[in-house]
């Protein structure tokens, strides 16, 4: 999977947008207002990082030792940095999909009703 099929992806999602609140190089993808993406736009191999369930982390991290690790710059119990073109992309979007409902399941009741309202 590649940066384009990556954020074509995210924004397919309901309630998603994209900025670059962190400069040109990472791109963020947020539902709400709330971040569940981060792709390194610069990095060579491409890379984003995802919020992942704290056990499910650890288990990819092992079952994945060399495309999957403790996100840079982040809460490392809750977010992963994939090596995405060495990863098969069925597992991309499962992951994608795992992070963007854990953020769903955490915003407000309000955000909520109003994300299923778009």
């Amino acid at each position: 999977m590649d940066i384009d099929s990556f954020r074509n992806y995210c924004l397919a999602k309901k309630g998603v947008t994209e900025e670059l609140p962190f400069g040109p190089d990472a791109l963020v993808f947020k539902v709400m207002g709330k971040m569940f993406a981060l792709a390194a736009l610069e990095s060579i191999p491409f890379q984003v990082s995802l919020k992942c369930d704290p056990e499910k982390a650890l288990t990819l991290r092992d079952e994945y030792p060399d495309q999957i690790e403790g996100a840079y710059h982040m809460n490392k119990k809750h977010w992963n940095s994939l090596q995405v073109e060495s990863l098969p992309p069925q597992l991309v979007r499962e992951l994608t999909d795992h992070s963007y409902l854990l953020v769903v399941s955490g915003l407000t009741k309000k955000l909520q009703q109003e994300l299923q309202n778009l």
